[in-house]
């Protein structure tokens, strides 16, 4: 039988999106994108959010493309923590920045 708690940890919202920003102590910036379809017109608009994440080891650099799990609340505006980085930056990017 399970725990009361843990029928509800698996059911944690993820999201995928690029990280933004790496420059703070354990902590990334991840912009989540999503495609909406405009009411009157019936075109797909993109809408997009940027959200705060735990990163403990520091294995995300800018440019990566992660995927984010939703977790306790970690700081003042840390609600998610990085579960693992699906494709790295490339080169050329990172010699662009």
């Amino acid at each position: 039988m399970e725990a009361a708690g843990m029928s509800n940890r698996n059911k944690r919202r993820t999201l995928q999106g690029t990280v933004v920003s790496d420059k703070m102590d354990a902590t990334i910036t991840v912009r989540a994108e999503r495609m909406i379809q405009h009411p009157r017109y019936l075109k797909y608009v993109r809408r997009h959010k940027k959200y705060t994440a735990h990163d403990a080891g520091g294995e995300a650099c800018t440019g990566d493309f992660v995927e984010i799990v939703e977790t306790r609340p970690i700081s003042k505006s840390k609600r998610w923590r990085l579960t693992s980085v699906i494709r790295k930056a490339s080169i050329v990017e990172e010699a662009d920045a």
